[in-house]
């Protein structure tokens, strides 16, 4: 069986200044609000609604555990549950170039998201009945996401 991708989407997730909460017994945590942002793309279109964050855990070697929950609003006033849990990590030099809101190409570091999304809107229930995967990378205070199906 072969796994097929179809683009669903382009995310541009709009974030406030990080609220950082020190070191836990699982690793560094901080708390990103999300405030907002685009969906743009041949399956769903919107906004990004003004709620939700990333609460993020960044372990040792600079590996950080990504768990956003947000919401999308779609052009026709569906609104969609985003939850996008994933990994990213890159050598130190490029972390600290990502912290300083250097623009950093994605290609210099991995950072890949599984997104699970769910809606009570009869147009798009098949959002509902789908898996998603999302490779992208932070560009100044927004995280940019490409979003694919898996059929």
């Amino acid at each position: 069986m072969t796994i097929v991708l179809t683009h669903a989407t382009d995310l541009v997730v709009e974030l406030s200044r990080p609220h950082e909460m020190g070191k836990s017994p699982a690793g560094k945590r901080r708390i990103i609000p999300i405030v907002g942002g685009s969906a743009t793309g041949p399956l769903l279109s919107g906004r990004i609604l003004p709620i939700g964050a990333d609460w993020q855990t960044v372990l040792a070697g600079g590996i950080a555990d990504l768990d956003a929950r947000y919401a999308i609003e779609t052009e026709d006033g569906a609104v969609i549950e985003v939850i996008s849990q994933g990994v990213r990590h890159a050598s130190l030099d490029v972390n600290a170039r990502i912290a300083g809101g250097e623009e950093v190409d994605p290609a210099e570091y991995y950072m890949r998201t599984s997104i699970r999304l769910e809606t009570g809107h009869p147009s798009y229930d098949w959002v509902n009945r789908a898996l998603f995967l999302a490779t992208g990378g932070k560009v100044g205070s927004t995280v940019r996401l490409s979003v694919w199906r898996v059929d």
